[in-house]
């Protein structure tokens, strides 16, 4: 029988989850990873719902996920809240580990996944570094969140007179026209930080046109292109002949302002560094999760959990 294999992609905006059946690709999205609570009763809730959903036998699971601390990154816990007996093998690691899956396979180089948050992971010849990627609140510069969250800060110094003028306050008004009640509205919000990550799209659209947008669009690139160049430092990676692919992936780099910033940064940082597109994302990368041979250098960040016969 052919193993089918459960992608799924954890994120904190949507857990999407994809298999293929008979040649067919089917995609499920969930709500976001909480990460306030614990993740694998999150991810195994959606799994199950999933598997529900699939018309095959699934017998293999490779999961990406944001939020995966120490206690949680055990396949075997995950196996078991899943209580599926036909389940026979599950890869679990953190998205950064997927993210560059997806994005750069078995090469060696950098992958930095902009979304919501941030990540950045590097792959050297005898190591692998992990920057930020620490949450809303104590990093994740340059990520989405944190453009949305720099140009909500500015709308609401333009209304004050403490900053200067900025049409990020009448995009802030389509929100709340009461602003002087957004922060307690927002504080409020289940989902405030994927309606702060959210805010990042008015930035975008603004640059060409508000020089605060523009400032913030520029300031996110070069944190994002000083994490890239930190991994490059961190992974033994400067010290390659020719070029080295930095793949520049996620919704916050797909925008003009903020790509244009990050490769003019990382060209002074990192001269040898290329930055290329990448036709891979996230579900892709789990799905090479699950199928990982033991000796690859990401091996050492997968947890895996095998039923043995």
């Amino acid at each position: 029988m052919v193993q089918e294999v459960l992608a799924v992609d954890g994120g904190q905006t949507g857990i999407k989850i994809r298999f293929e059946h008979r040649g067919e690709i089917n995609e499920l999205r969930f709500p976001g990873v909480q990460t306030n609570e614990p993740v694998l009763p999150q991810l195994a809730r959606a799994i199950r719902h999933a598997l529900a959903e699939t018309p095959g036998v699934i017998t293999m699971i490779g999961v990406g996920t944001t939020g995966l601390v120490k206690a949680e990154h055990d396949a075997r816990q995950l196996f078991e809240l899943i209580g599926s007996p036909e389940i026979t093998d599950i890869a679990l690691a953190h998205d950064s580990v997927t993210s560059y899956l997806g994005a750069l396979g078995d090469r060696q180089g950098v992958v930095v996944a902009a979304g919501t948050g941030v990540v950045t992971l590097a792959v050297g010849p005898g190591s692998v570094a992990r920057v930020d990627g620490w949450g809303y609140i104590m990093g994740d510069a340059g990520s989405g969140y944190w453009i949305g969250q720099q140009a909500m800060s500015a709308a609401m110094r333009g209304f004050d007179g403490r900053g200067p003028a900025t049409a990020l306050t009448e995009e802030l008004a389509q929100l709340w026209p009461d602003l002087t009640e957004a922060y307690i509205e927002l504080q409020a919000m289940p989902n405030r930080v994927a309606t702060v990550a959210a805010f990042a799209q008015n930035v975008a659209q603004l640059a060409a046109t508000d020089d605060v947008a523009a400032e913030i669009c520029a300031r996110a690139g070069e944190e994002l292109a000083c994490s890239a160049a930190a991994a490059v430092r961190r992974a033994g990676l400067e010290r390659g002949a020719g070029r080295l692919p930095i793949a520049a992936i996620g919704g916050v780099l797909a925008g003009e302002y903020v790509r244009n910033s990050f490769v003019q940064q990382l060209q002074l940082l990192i001269p040898a560094a290329h930055v290329q597109d990448s036709t891979g994302n996230g579900l892709d990368g789990a799905q090479g999760l699950a199928l990982l041979p033991d000796e690859h250098p990401l091996h050492q960040l997968v947890s895996r959990f095998r039923v043995q016969p």
